[in-house]
């Protein structure tokens, strides 16, 4: 068969590009995208352009396989019954809630394909599911629309808060707004429908509020959270006791009751400070902590440890923006620029998939310590389109239809054959300063400069 001896070079070639199609396959299928749109949506319907259209047009410019929207709709211009302004008026009008639903929808389905795997990552606390949440603000867009011409300040099209599962590498869940001054904790507390029994959040102290705080222990759910002052009812309920060092610093603890203002419910938790050894960027020498995890199964160092796992998140959005291109500022209107963030977050998850695929077979650490996402990105940038074209779509419909078991065994298949020297970071030490005189001129001939230098020493 023509086209499988075909796929069977990309498999040896692109291994990393193959196994991302083939899990797009699974989790873009057209059918179930479309059926996403019809449940979700309320203001907007569907006519002569699918949803599941628009979500593979945005999937081609969010992982840099074309450079714009515009670019992506000229290569698929026959398939598109639409003109480009229709297509623009439907990525202005997406739904925040649909965009929502993308990003929920595609993770359940990509963490059960990570938990059929031979193995997995370890729990950062065994017996509990710790998420992170966070928030990002979308990068200013270009003036194009004719209300913003006149204005002379960034145009910023809106804010997500995202919840990340650590273990899983995945974003779970993304709530966005369409005004990015909306306090973001506000923002989350949509996010308390899916948080289930021993689920702990670790959050900033933008998120330190009653309201996200008792919600979560309402759900038996656990957190830990930087404390913010101004933001809770609080009052210390016994002595603080020396705990020695951690990592970081100094620890103490003292139990703490907080109060929710609106019903006068009362919750006891932990108050823990690191006296840190090295100031934050933000200049503050002295970190509280606050948690409701039993002091019988956490201590207070594993508690300041999983805070510090915070950071993974951060990572998160660098890798959306710089192996993707999470934010599109040629889409002014925030509806769209808004989804082209969350179609972003699903092809990030798709690719945490193909990273818990080459775990399960070379191992955690190879992927934690060696793997270069920036070399997997710039494969699947160059070959998709190559591949697409070379391979006819209804070779890929297999995949779409199999079982999440046969498809985590077949990527565990192709990741056990994946030659790992080609995808090691490239690891140099630190550069030495050279000292460089003044400037004379602000410019001069490099030629002139090293044939100089060749007569000098000839």
């Amino acid at each position: 068969m023509v086209g499988q001896s075909v796929l069977d070079r990309f498999i040896q070639q692109a291994p990393l590009c193959v196994m991302a199609r083939a899990t797009l396959e699974k989790v873009f299928a057209p059918q179930r995208l479309d059926a996403l749109f019809q449940r979700t949506a309320v203001r907007q319907y569907e006519r002569e352009l699918l949803f599941s259209t628009v979500v593979d047009l945005m999937s081609l410019v969010v992982c840099r396989v074309t450079p714009s929207v515009h670019r992506a709709y000229q290569q698929k211009k026959a398939q598109i019954p639409v003109s480009i302004r229709a297509l623009y008026d439907k990525l202005g009008h997406i739904e925040p809630a649909t965009s929502r639903e993308l990003v929920r929808q595609t993770a359940s389905e990509m963490a059960e394909l990570i938990r059929t795997l031979p193995a997995m990552a370890a729990p950062l606390l065994p017996g509990y599911r710790v998420k992170i949440l966070d928030g990002n603000h979308l990068e200013g867009t270009e003036h194009r629309l004719k209300p913003l011409r006149t204005q002379g300040g960034g145009a910023l099209p809106g804010q997500c808060v995202v919840l990340l599962d650590p273990q899983l590498r995945m974003i779970l869940d993304v709530i966005p707004d369409l005004d990015a001054y909306t306090q973001e904790c506000r923002l989350c507390l949509p996010l308390l429908e899916g948080i289930e029994p021993k689920d702990v959040v670790i959050d900033d102290r933008n998120f330190c509020t009653s309201e996200l705080l008792f919600g979560l222990a309402r759900h038996a759910a656990f957190f830990i959270t930087r404390q913010h002052r101004g933001r809770l009812r609080w009052e210390v309920t016994g002595k603080a006791k020396s705990l020695g060092r951690g990592d970081s610093g100094r620890l103490t603890e003292e139990p703490v009751r907080l109060t929710d203002p609106t019903t006068g419910e009362v919750l006891p938790v932990r108050r823990i400070t690191i006296e840190l050894d090295e100031p934050t960027r933000d200049h503050d020498s002295t970190l509280h902590l606050l948690t409701n995890l039993p002091a019988s199964e956490v201590t207070a160092a594993q508690v300041a440890e999983l805070y510090r796992e915070r950071w993974t998140i951060e990572t998160a959005f660098q890798e959306l923006t710089t192996h993707l291109r999470c934010e599109l500022n040629t889409l002014g209107y925030p509806p769209a620029a808004l989804f082209g963030f969350c179609t972003a977050v699903a092809c990030y998850n798709v690719l945490a998939v193909v990273q818990a695929a080459l775990a399960s077979a070379h191992g955690q650490e190879f992927v934690d310590e060696q793997f270069s996402h920036w070399r997997m990105s710039d494969e699947l940038s160059r070959t998709y389109v190559g591949m697409m074209i070379a391979i006819p779509a209804d070779q890929w419909e297999q995949y779409g239809t199999l079982p999440t078991e046969a498809l985590s065994r077949q990527l565990h298949v192709w990741a056990q054959s994946v030659d790992v020297i080609r995808y090691r970071k490239s690891i140099r030490g630190p550069k030495t300063r050279t000292k460089r005189p003044a400037a004379r001129a602000q410019h001069f001939s490099t030629d002139r400069l090293l044939k100089q230098r060749r007569s000098n020493t000839g």
